[in-house]
């Protein structure tokens, strides 16, 4: 297995389960602080690695109107302040090739979105920044594809790959977790994440905007972690229902240290440890 580096944190073999989390998208600057404190706070007092995410830029929104983010340069700006004050690694994702390269001179990890982890020129421009990558793997796509992913990454020169589940497309409007996926993708050697917040989505489901299940999202954690992952990746808000994007599934900032308690006593027992 090849663990995965990112600023001062391993993901792997033999590390502790890890935490990428922040917001859906950058909404603020005051936000982002509020939200990296908080996290950092309860991850520090479990003994969690934590990496902060947010998006400068939703780019697939459902609607015209839907709020996108700051954009790429005041959010990454945004980013490099969190990563300044509370000395955290920041994870951010992007949508153009012509990105990569920029983003990588702030962020330490990089993420291509489920929509684009089949556009080369988005693998290969995310590798060849030399920046930890993770792919998410699309709701379209069967794991076992998820290889050609891996080929187009490492074939680039870039070994330091995570694989994301972030749940499979069932029928319209719906997504289902597929937990064999986790096990086929680990199989390929890389480090394996599980996107609980995404995975709880209903596409689309309210017409102009994504909709959500928020309440099975701590029994997809619970699951995730039996089989074996090596981080999880939350989207968390401290009011989610006014969160600017997925506000339907953003898990609430103040119950976050319940579900990562119940995940680290099962990842003790669990998947990497059979």
């Amino acid at each position: 297995m090849h663990n995965v580096t990112i600023k001062n944190i391993v993901i792997g073999q033999g590390q502790p389960l890890a935490l990428i989390a922040g917001p859906c998208v950058l909404e603020s600057r005051e936000l982002a602080f509020r939200i990296a404190e908080a996290v950092g706070k309860v991850t520090g007092e479990l003994g969690i690695p934590f990496i902060f995410k947010g998006s400068f830029d939703k780019a697939n929104r459902t609607s015209l109107s839907s709020y996108r983010g700051p954009g790429l340069y005041a959010g990454l700006e945004i980013l490099a302040a969190v990563r300044k004050e509370f000395d955290v690694p920041v994870c951010t994702d992007f949508h153009d090739p012509d990105q990569a390269a920029v983003v990588a001179r702030t962020v330490d990890l990089l993420q291509v979105p489920a929509f684009l982890c089949r556009q080369t020129d988005m693998l290969v421009a995310a590798a060849e920044t030399g920046k930890p990558v993770s792919v998410k793997k699309g709701q379209f796509l069967a794991p076992w594809d998820m290889k050609n992913a891996v080929e187009k990454v490492t074939g680039s020169g870039n070994e330091q790959l995570l694989l994301v589940e972030r749940g499979a497309s069932f029928g319209y409007n719906n997504l289902i977790v597929d937990m064999r996926s986790l096990a086929v993708m680990r199989d390929f050697g890389y480090q394996i994440i599980f996107d609980a917040t995404h995975s709880a989505q209903l596409p689309g489901g309210t017409g102009t905007a994504t909709g959500g299940q928020r309440e099975f999202i701590p029994a997809m954690v619970r699951g995730a972690v039996a089989v074996g992952v090596d981080a999880l990746f939350m989207e968390v808000h401290p009011e989610p229902e006014k969160g600017l994007s997925d506000a339907t599934t953003m898990w609430p900032l103040d119950q976050l240290r319940g579900v990562l308690e119940v995940a680290l006593r099962i990842d003790a027992v669990g998947g990497r440890n059979l």
